[in-house]
């Protein structure tokens, strides 16, 4: 019986030791193993699994040191006591009512807001099984610098250091990591600030949502770009506020007299989003007077401060600020791996203050052993090695792509500015819906526009093309399978 619970397919990216003893406390947990029953032996267990008589009982000694299994001499190996299935009581039969089902709650009635009812940016789940995926926001794993990190990982956890990472910080921030950012990272981005002027954050989104329900209120006026990051936009609705739209250009965003009314202004001009168009100096001076002239705060999302691949990109607006009048946030994670939601926002001290007794409140603080680990990985070089790295393979793809799009879609515009991703133009009876659905059935996933725009008339006809995600060799072979599809899509518009 023992030994038909056992039938493992072992993966090869995965450890034997690993798998064998996940399978073995699984079938323990779930009481697989009869209480007065031995294990089957090292030598029988190999044979049937195929893997070495070692393997086997290094798995059976640490499962033993654990107290998963005890041993007895010349029997071998048993479940533990504490493991064996429990004989339980008769108990009465709980009885339900037949009307029971029609007494619960309507949830859909108590729901103060319904957020899954927000428009947003939506990518398929099994993104990564696409042969040509134009997907926006995610790195290249295999350019993960997983040695490196394993380092910074032992450092933390190096017998002869302080653990401070077990203790519970309450509201506070390893100091280690935001000196870090202090000395190293924010300068490059012109920023001068003080310890007690930067928060560690789930990463940018997590900075908007601690933003916006501390500062806004229904009412609030927030001027925004369009087209825009929307999930911003859907962080602020959260609190009623009113946007303000404003149009983008070349130069970035466009004052209007409407601008005066605004409260707050919220702005990514590093690489607008999802246009790429970078801010002009001019755009920067009149937008920190205005805000200086009409009391007005502005949020700098500076996203791609890490992966920008411009030769001499500009400093932050944030680095031009010298009325204490713009929160900069940015992204510690978004060119390692999104997953390690790992962010921080810079602003006055008495900001911060008030940021930390929120953040208290929902979650207290980001996990203290990762912010030791970014600390160390930081601190040993390791962080901007990779980022020179990463930043080189970007411009070699970019430089792909631009070439791709050049030749085999002559018909579509973009912005040539060195961003993270291409911010394309169709032509205007293209709808990239459904160019998206189309190309979708190639294996090409791309991104419409229309969800970034406002406007209640938005154009159909925009899409977006990242270039991380996608292998450098299948680039030029995508798009020319992205212009079969749109060549089909434009004989469609003509056939209507």
């Amino acid at each position: 019986m023992i030994e038909h619970s056992l039938q493992i397919d072992f993966a090869d990216d995965r450890g034997l030791q690993e798998q064998l003893r996940e399978a073995l406390v699984s079938s323990i947990l779930a009481s697989r193993f009869l209480a007065e029953e031995a294990l089957p032996s090292c030598r029988n267990l190999s044979e049937q699994l195929g893997i070495s008589r070692n393997t086997v009982a290094l798995v059976y000694e640490s499962l033993r040191d654990e107290g998963y299994l005890v041993s007895r001499p010349r029997s071998g190996y048993y479940v533990h006591p504490r493991y064996h299935p429990q004989e339980r009581e008769e108990e009465a039969p709980v009885i339900v009512h037949q009307d029971a089902a029609h007494n619960a709650p309507e949830w859909g009635d108590l729901f103060t807001i319904c957020p899954s009812n927000y428009l947003t940016i939506t990518k398929p789940a099994q993104w990564m099984k696409y042969d040509f995926p134009f997907i926006y926001g995610q790195p290249d794993t295999e350019l993960f610098p997983m040695e490196q990190w394993r380092e910074a990982s032992r450092r933390v956890m190096g017998s002869l250091r302080d653990h401070h990472w077990l203790h519970d910080h309450v509201d506070q921030d390893s100091p280690m990591l935001i000196e870090q950012l202090r000395t190293r990272v924010l300068p490059k981005r012109g920023i001068m600030a003080g310890s007690d002027e930067i928060l560690i954050t789930l990463g940018t989104q997590n900075a908007l949502s601690l933003l916006s329900q501390l500062l806004f209120k229904p009412g609030t006026r927030v001027g925004v770009e369009s087209p825009v990051f929307r999930e911003a936009i859907n962080t602020f609705a959260l609190q009623q506020v009113d946007i303000m739209p404003h149009q983008v250009d070349a130069d970035g965003l466009a004052l209007t007299p409407d601008s005066a009314r605004c409260d707050y202004f919220y702005v990514t001009p590093s690489h607008q989003a999802p246009t790429g168009i970078s801010m002009s100096n001019l755009r920067r001076q009149q937008l920190l007077q205005h805000a200086m002239t009409h009391q007005q705060i502005i949020i700098e999302d500076d996203f791609d401060s890490d992966t920008n691949i411009e030769p001499h990109p500009r400093a932050a607006l944030k680095a031009h600020d010298h009325c204490g009048r713009v929160i900069y946030i940015s992204s510690l994670s978004k060119a390692l791996s999104p997953g390690l939601r790992l962010g921080y926002l810079v602003g006055p001290a008495e900001l911060i203050d008030e940021l930390r007794a929120l953040r208290r409140l929902l979650y207290r603080h980001p996990p203290t052993y990762i912010q030791y680990q970014m600390a160390h990985f930081l601190a040993q070089g390791h962080y901007e090695t990779y980022l020179r790295r990463y930043r080189e393979n970007s411009a070699y793809r970019w430089s792909l792509l631009k070439d791709a799009l050049d030749k085999y879609l002559p018909q579509c515009r973009y912005n040539p500015s060195r961003a993270t991703a291409f911010w394309v133009e169709a032509p205007a009876e293209i709808n990239t819906q459904r160019l998206t659905w189309r190309a979708a059935h190639s294996s090409v996933l791309i991104e419409p526009g229309a969800p970034h725009f406002l406007e209640a008339d938005a154009p159909q006809n925009y899409f977006r093309l990242g270039f991380n995600a996608i292998r450098p060799e299948a680039i030029k072979p995508g798009i020319i399978r992205l212009a079969a599809a749109l060549e089909k899509e434009m004989e469609r518009s003509q056939s209507h």
